[in-house]
């Protein structure tokens, strides 16, 4: 009987794994952390992300780590430099910091190439909530006015701040816009999963203005060829920063001061502009692509003045004695 009690012993041992003691680099690492997240149908904008992110780590660290030399103190000490040597925004702070953790969790939790839960203490600094400014109708119409309408960047740059304001799409979404996803004859845009923030479609009505401007515009750029909807003066797919850098210059021209003139700042104002029109919060989140109301509450900051004007047309009081 105890011979067989040690012959089974002997068995299982036999048969239990190896421990895997092969060592790797950080990079090493991280390209193998990395082939997961492309198997998981990321957005192509997201992959370039982690692997920027990820540069401006190494950047910190100056050389290539090995596993011993992942520590909790070398992450806090990242964050310490953005903070404090580099002043970094805290939003941009945790941007970077999120995409480590991320990865630390997978190193952790999944291949136990780091022993000490990292992640768990190595978290994202407080950040003041987003308290992005609208811009009124005023300064919308003296931007509007400040356009060149005769150029083709000027053109260009009026059928953008249109389409922002009746679509609230953010501008990672406008650039990726196919003209084959917009339907003039039917109002709106389809928006494709691939290309969206959330990764899911969503469809985006027009006004008749702005269907005029981009019959006009569509026109114009069908020359070029290409499938995208916004394209440079050479015909390619217009960029992000070309976007944003368009607005700033025409903010200027127009003299709105103290305001950042933006795609994020036009997302906000149309959200502000569209409950303040009589919209219901319910639609608006749809057309903004958010899967939570909390978020939706976030882009409708009402000024003082627009609370004022709102409580003089639907006071209970008034209500009470109509």
């Amino acid at each position: 009987m105890q011979k067989r009690t040690v012959s089974r012993k002997f068995r299982r041992e036999q048969s239990a794994p190896k421990t895997n003691e092969q060592t790797y680099t950080m990079t090493e690492m991280f390209e193998r952390f990395m082939l997961i997240k492309k198997s998981e149908g990321l957005a192509r904008r997201t992959i370039k992300e982690y692997y920027i992110n990820f540069d401006y780590f190494m950047r910190y660290t100056g050389k290539d780590l090995s596993q011993e030399e992942m520590t909790m103190e070398l992450f806090c000490g990242w964050i310490s430099h953005m903070a404090e040597e580099m002043e970094l925004a805290p939003a941009t702070i945790n941007i970077r910091v999120r995409t480590m953790r991320s990865f630390i969790r997978f190193c952790y939790e999944e291949k136990g190439w780091v022993t000490e839960p990292i992640h768990r203490r190595f978290k994202p600094v407080k950040a003041p909530i987003d308290n992005v400014e609208s811009l009124t109708t005023d300064e919308i119409r003296k931007l509007i006015g400040a356009i060149d309408n005769e150029s083709y960047t000027g053109f260009r740059t009026k059928v953008i701040v249109f389409v922002l304001l009746d679509t609230m799409v953010r501008v990672c979404e406008l650039v990726d816009i196919k003209r084959e996803n917009i339907d003039l004859k039917k109002g709106f845009i389809q928006l494709e999963a691939a290309d969206t923030k959330t990764r899911v479609a969503r469809v985006v009505p027009l006004s008749l203005k702005t269907i005029k401007l981009l019959e006009d515009y569509l026109q114009e750029t069908a020359e070029f060829g290409n499938e995208y909807a916004f394209l440079t003066y050479e015909g390619v797919r217009i960029s992000e920063a070309t976007v944003r850098d368009n607005l700033a210059l025409y903010g200027k021209i127009a003299q709105i001061k103290n305001k950042r003139v933006s795609p994020h700042t036009f997302r906000h104002t149309a959200a502000l502009f569209y409950i303040l029109n009589g919209g219901d919060p319910f639609s608006l989140q749809r057309i903004l692509g958010h899967s939570h109301m909390n978020m939706v509450r976030r882009y409708i900051q009402m000024t003082s003045t627009d609370v004022q004007i709102q409580h003089n047309s639907y006071s209970p009081i008034n209500y009470l004695y109509k």
